[in-house]
């Protein structure tokens, strides 16, 4: 079974069921399942063959949803790709993915402009409309253009594609390449199906939800938890363009929303919001479940959030080469504050040291992931491929502790501990600390080079109150911590760097101290 199989039972089952909504747009299973149909059987009248690499540059939308589920029925390879990406970050992708084939919104048509002697594998661009006013006559690329909305004129509604093997790569995601160039995760339809079935099973995912879609959809969270899982077992999506907390509440209101994925700099800003205008929380009464991920939840903006919205809010974790969850806190038992929650079905995490051997109960060690759901490898990248998959294992290169009921602690990235004269310093102990003070509301804590001690703790921190020091946090800091995690420098900013997907930008920071 695979994610395209999936949505033809779903199609036959429940053919009037909305799939998805868009810009107060409905569209139903059989018509989602139809587009599906057309569009795959037009990339193989384009040459496109099973096992061929196809570039998705889009943002949410429904020709995102056509584009990927069509890609993988007529076999191809899909490589998602963040459109903000600059010119060289994509070309780099592309050509070291061996992309044939770009789907890509016109607006973005420009940043290919210069790489003409750069794409020589990339025989065609397919090209979805936004601005009419927008021509190609004088487009290096001009012959190679071809239009959505004119592919989708024809194709066949019989169409069903070849043969797939769930041991086939399905879509390639790209780390987002922290250090060095961006690395490609090879998942297979195996990996891809059995998450987002496993997700939407131990999340109770129906039927009858409707799940808000804010999230990047070329981000993997977004790709298996908000677009995957709902469409496995016939529930409906609600895209959005991008996300605004005014339309998130708008969204929630009008199309009656049941789930909201999101990561924690989205929960901060839809608290934020709130506190303008408190009547917006009535717009959630009918979300039975918020859903973090991406980064680590601090615990006192899930319990702000909790209390404001009364509503459920169940942290989890995940990574690109696992397709991407790991672990959920359940449902059927209270969740645990600063826990990323337990294996979720299918999937076996534990903690090991640096030979490789299980640790006690509670001692921190290294993440690591079993399951169907782990990549078969990196693209052209066997060392990296030999150094994070061993003896079946995903090594994370997270730091993380267990408890006695089997609840997995984030400490801290591997590369992001601090050693302050010989002790560990995890940035998430320090970050929870400041993010507990009610004028605080965004934190990032980062390492530096000192020639006594090794390394310092550097904090960053977005406040609501601008009479609050840097001598007075540091205190506030001291009465919770040892004196070797206290940040010996604390820097205020008006917002902290984040990428697309609301990722803290550690490197931008440490760029910051270097200027």
């Amino acid at each position: 079974m695979n994610l395209s199989e999936q949505l033809s039972i779903t199609a036959i089952e429940n053919p009037s069921k909305t799939a998805y909504i868009f810009e107060n747009k409905e569209t139903s299973y059989q018509e989602l399942e139809g587009a599906v149909r057309k569009f795959a059987s037009q990339l193989e009248e384009m040459g496109i063959k099973k096992g061929d690499h196809i570039a998705l540059i889009l943002g949410n939308s429904p020709y995102y949803v056509i584009s990927l589920y069509g890609a993988l029925r007529v076999g191809a390879v899909v490589i998602p790709i963040n459109p903000l990406y600059t010119t060289s970050e994509i070309t780099y992708i592309l050509n070291n993915g061996d992309v044939k084939a770009v789907i890509t919104m016109d607006v973005l048509m420009p940043k290919f402009a210069s790489t003409t002697n750069q794409l020589a594998n990339v025989d065609s661009f397919i090209v979805c409309a936004s601005n009419p006013d927008l021509t190609f006559e004088d487009h290096p690329f001009e012959s190679k253009i071809v239009q959505f909305t004119q592919l989708m004129q024809g194709g066949r509604l019989d169409y069903n594609g070849p043969i797939l093997d769930e041991e086939d790569v399905a879509v390639i995601l790209y780390t987002s390449g922290t250090t060095g160039n961006p690395k490609g995760a090879l998942l297979t339809h195996r990996n891809l199906y059995s998450n987002a079935k496993d997700v939407a099973d131990y999340l109770t995912i129906s039927n009858q939800d409707r799940v808000i879609a804010a999230l990047p959809m070329f981000h993997v969270f977004c790709l298996t938890v908000a677009l995957n899982a709902p469409l496995m077992n016939g529930g409906t999506v609600l895209i959005l363009p991008k996300f605004s907390p005014k339309e998130v509440f708008r969204m929630a209101q009008e199309n009656q929303a049941t789930i909201f994925a999101g990561v924690p700099t989205m929960y901060n800003f839809l608290l934020q919001t709130v506190k303008h205008d408190n009547t917006l929380t009535a717009t959630f009464a009918g979300i039975r479940l918020c859903i973090s991920g991406g980064a680590a939840m601090p615990v006192a903006l899930l319990k702000a959030f909790e209390e404001t919205f009364d509503v459920m809010l169940s942290e989890g974790y995940g990574l690109s080469e696992a397709s991407p969850v790991t672990c959920f806190n359940p449902l059927d038992r209270p969740r645990k504050p600063g826990s990323i929650g337990r294996s979720i079905i299918n999937v076996e995490n534990k903690i090991v040291n640096e030979m490789g051997e299980d640790v006690q109960v509670g001692e921190v060690g290294e993440l690591v992931v079993r399951g169907p759901n782990v990549m078969k490898g990196y693209y052209k990248n066997p060392e990296e491929t030999a150094a994070t998959l061993k003896d079946g294992w995903l090594y994370t290169g997270d730091m993380a502790r267990m408890d006695d009921e089997g609840y997995f602690y984030i400490v801290d990235r591997k590369k992001d501990m601090i050693i302050v004269g010989g002790y560990n310093v995890y940035p998430r102990e320090v970050e929870e600390i400041l993010y507990s003070h009610p004028s605080v509301s965004e934190v990032a804590v980062i390492g530096t080079p000192h020639i006594e001690r090794g390394e310092e703790v550097i904090a960053f921190v977005v406040t609501s109150d601008q009479n609050i020091t840097e001598g007075y946090l540091k205190e506030f800091c001291k009465e919770h911590l040892a004196e070797y995690k206290v940040p010996s420098k604390i820097d205020f900013l008006d917002e902290l760097p984040k990428n697309t997907t609301g990722k803290i930008l550690r490197k931008s920071l440490r760029e910051l101290i270097q200027h």
